[in-house]
């Protein structure tokens, strides 16, 4: 089929296809994504509402129980660590993030291992039955409290030891092993009403950050730069590159060898003695560059005749620029049409930001904002 301008051309159909099989994909993810997150969140609640032990759990354990203690939590691959120098943790607190990063098994800087065996969370301590014998934290006694982000590292400071000591786990049981030990935490200080308002509020707040199903682009959407390739980014090219290179012909003309050009105006006929005499006019002659003296600066023009009213974002219909203003938290659906999005556009959650190589990215107020293209430049706003 020949191509024509005409909505039903063929090149246009094409164009439509694209954007939503792009569209569709991005959503797929997003929605994946945050589905989840949302699965996490919940079956962290569930944990929480029910977490509990029993007398029976620590049988055949090494481990006497004291009074109403029960055991919550047991792992047999755990790890005893001691830190080199003297340091000061952080107070222990009811904070729960099941957004962390995957750790590494690796052992921080200034942490040494002393002892292996088997790691047990009870109703009043955290325990470590090793070789070389047992461990005890207090809840009742621990002054701070300390995760490594990038190693799964505990830390714990307790008021009867000068330095603080740990446990290294596996990285895949690190995660569980935090939040069950704050849980038991929080129970020891009859808190656990606060960890399960802390869920229920991520869970709402997540609730909001559902990606939003994107509308289907249609061949009359289609703009004339969409037949060529590159799109909008090859349209801008040509069009900076026709602009500059006559005004790098001009730039580059010599300049007149003889140091100037010389205009001469048409001589007057000779005055009649009857005639006043007329004044003869000068020839004028243009100085060269070299020595011309330096012209006057002209009057700047006023700032409304020069002003971008998008300061160098794409024309586009929606009124989202860089000029400053409101923040966009749920763009348009069809933003992607007029601006260059990232891969996975749609995960955000955050508001609406260019990146530094020129992309756009809903990543804005998060700690990795357009991490994979050179970090944030600006906002957009509407």
């Amino acid at each position: 089929m020949a191509k024509t301008d005409s909505t039903g051309s063929t090149w246009r159909y094409r164009w439509a296809h694209r954007q939503n099989v792009r569209r569709v994909s991005t959503y797929r993810g997003a929605e994946a994504a945050w589905r989840r997150r949302d699965d996490e969140l919940r079956r962290l609640r569930a944990l929480a509402a029910d977490f509990q032990g029993s007398a029976q759990a620590g049988a055949g354990l090494p481990l006497e129980l004291t009074g109403d203690e029960v055991v919550l939590w047991a792992l047999p691959a755990a790890q005893l660590v001691e830190v080199r120098h003297t340091t000061v943790l952080p107070a222990p607190d009811l904070t729960v993030d099941p957004q962390t990063g995957p750790l590494r098994p690796r052992r921080p800087d200034g942490v040494r291992v002393t002892d292996a065996g088997m790691a047990v969370i009870t109703s009043r301590r955290l325990v470590l039955l090793g070789g070389r014998g047992r461990r005890d934290w207090a809840y009742g006694r621990m002054t701070g409290l300390s995760h490594d982000p990038a190693a799964p590292v505990t830390l714990i400071q307790v008021l009867d030891r000068r330095r603080s000591s740990g446990l290294m786990l596996p990285t895949d049981a690190a995660a569980d092993f935090r939040f069950k030990l704050t849980l038991a935490f929080a129970d020891a200080i009859e808190q656990r009403g606060a960890v399960l308002a802390q869920l229920d509020e991520l869970i709402a707040e997540h609730a909001q950050l559902k990606p939003f199903r994107p509308a289907v682009a249609t061949p009359g959407q289609a703009r004339l730069f969409a037949r060529v390739p590159g799109g909008q980014r090859t349209v801008a090219v040509a069009a900076a590159l026709a602009l500059l290179v006559p005004a790098a012909l001009f730039d580059s003309n010599p300049s007149d060898p003889a140091g100037g050009v010389e205009v001469a105006v048409a001589a007057t006929p000779a005055p009649t003695p009857s005639a006043k005499p007329l004044l003869r006019r000068p020839v004028l002659t243009v100085p060269s560059q070299a020595t011309s003296p330096k012209p006057k600066k002209s009057k700047r023009p006023s700032p409304t005749a020069t002003r971008d009213p998008r300061c160098g974002a794409p024309a586009n219909p929606l009124g989202y620029g860089f000029c400053g203003g409101t923040r966009i938290n749920q763009p348009a659906s069809e933003v992607c049409d007029w601006f260059d999005c990232v891969p996975q556009f749609w995960a955000g959650p955050g508001y609406l930001v260019q990146c530094r190589d020129g992309s756009i990215s809903l990543t804005g107020g998060r700690p990795n904002a357009c991490a994979e293209h050179k970090g944030v430049r600006r906002a957009v706003t509407v």
